[in-house]
């Protein structure tokens, strides 16, 4: 294999938003950089059980459901 093709896969730590760190092999950034997590398993409603809301924000829901209301299978 060639050397120069493949990125450098290092170690990183990782911090999670209640604060708890933990150490990973990464592509992220240089060797022993810190990476700050936003969003995480801790926080996202797909792994807390929250519920979700679809934002209508450009009427592209209203515009569907218009276009398909008198759709019938």
């Amino acid at each position: 294999m060639k050397k120069a093709g493949h990125p450098d896969y290092h170690f990183v730590n990782i911090k999670m938003t209640d604060g708890t760190t933990f150490k990973t092999r990464s592509t992220y950034g240089k060797s022993e950089d810190n990476l700050t997590l936003d969003i995480d398993p801790l926080t996202h409603p797909a792994w807390t059980g929250g519920s979700q809301k679809l934002l209508d924000t450009g009427g592209r829901v209203s515009k569907f459901k218009k276009k398909y209301e008198g759709f019938k299978l």
